[in-house]
């Protein structure tokens, strides 16, 4: 199965906001992607970002299912990623309301990305129990599930109670979900639950994003034989996407040639997804690298 890509949308380019982080950037960027071949364009989500992170290499972010929005106005048929949404910051009907609002009006076009998360600061700003990250995501999986199948709900979670709870109108195909981390629970969350595993380069600074390394193909391949293998325990039949956030692992100082043989160990090792995230000082640079690579490595 050939490689799907996904644009980022660099609206964590607040230094430059008219450039990167307005309706108008949005929009252009987006239908950029549509009309170079990439798949989908995606975000990512942190809504409390502290100072110690954001001075140390971390960024902003506006809310997903917002810019995502702007991205499905300006766009026919790009997939909207949310890579990735953490799950737990928001109660969890709430968060299915945003969920259902983006997949009904942008026409079934909205993957989920989700993940645990890990910025602890960030969970202790909005109130959330850090070291019950990862049943809360489980709790939010649970509530999205019965939602988007319809069902009135009826949860007694860690911190609400639902009581015939019904959202309409429902989406003509739910949203597909993707798992991100890299760890052990988060394979086994995704190969268990979901339709896709999203790892993600950690470049080195995997206790800090508090997953497993995965900063070489070899330990890409040995994660993906890993979940292959519990898939396989489990009795798994469909397929998993894995959607790769690959990194400087396809940066643009890299040859042409390199990054072909890149990419096609990738597919080889089962990769049905990568994201990109073209360089650039301003909006038409990003945008000119965007179709560069696009024509290098899509069009063909």
């Amino acid at each position: 199965m050939t490689i799907s890509y996904s644009l980022e949308l660099p609206t964590h380019r607040v230094e430059a906001v008219e450039e990167f982080v307005s309706a108008k950037a949005i929009s252009e960027i987006a239908r950029t992607a549509e009309a170079s071949g990439f798949r989908a364009v995606h975000v990512t989500d942190h809504p409390a970002p502290d100072a110690k992170w954001l001075d140390h290499g971390g960024h902003h972010a506006l809310d997903p299912f917002v810019a995502l929005s702007f991205a499905a106005a300006a766009t026919t048929d790009v997939k909207l990623l949310t890579n990735v949404y953490i799950a737990a910051y928001r109660n969890p009907v709430l968060g299915a309301k945003s969920i259902q609002s983006l997949a009904v009006l942008s026409g079934d076009r909205l993957i989920l990305g989700t993940a645990a998360g890990y910025l602890k600061p960030e969970f202790r700003a909005l109130g959330i129990d850090f070291d019950n990250r990862g049943a809360l995501l489980d709790e939010a999986l649970d509530v999205l599930d019965k939602v988007l199948g319809g069902d009135d709900i009826a949860y007694e979670g860690s911190s609400f109670s639902s009581r015939g709870v019904r959202l309409r109108p429902l989406p003509t195909t739910p949203p597909p979900v993707w798992v991100g981390g890299n760890s052990r629970p988060a394979v086994r969350r995704a190969v268990s639950r979901a339709a896709g595993w999203a790892p993600f380069n950690t470049f080195g600074y995997a206790a800090a994003s508090r997953t497993a390394e995965i900063s070489t193909l070899e330990e890409l391949e040995a994660a993906i034989a890993w979940a292959t293998k519990y898939a396989a325990e489990i009795g798994r039949t469909e397929p998993l996407d894995i959607c790769f956030s690959a990194g400087n692992l396809l940066d643009d100082s890299r040859s042409a040639d390199e990054r072909h043989a890149t990419i096609a160990r990738l597919e080889a090792a089962g990769v049905t997804w990568l994201t990109i995230a073209p360089s650039g000082e301003t909006r038409a640079e990003v945008i000119d690298h965007a179709r560069a690579f696009a024509e290098e490595f899509i069009a063909g």
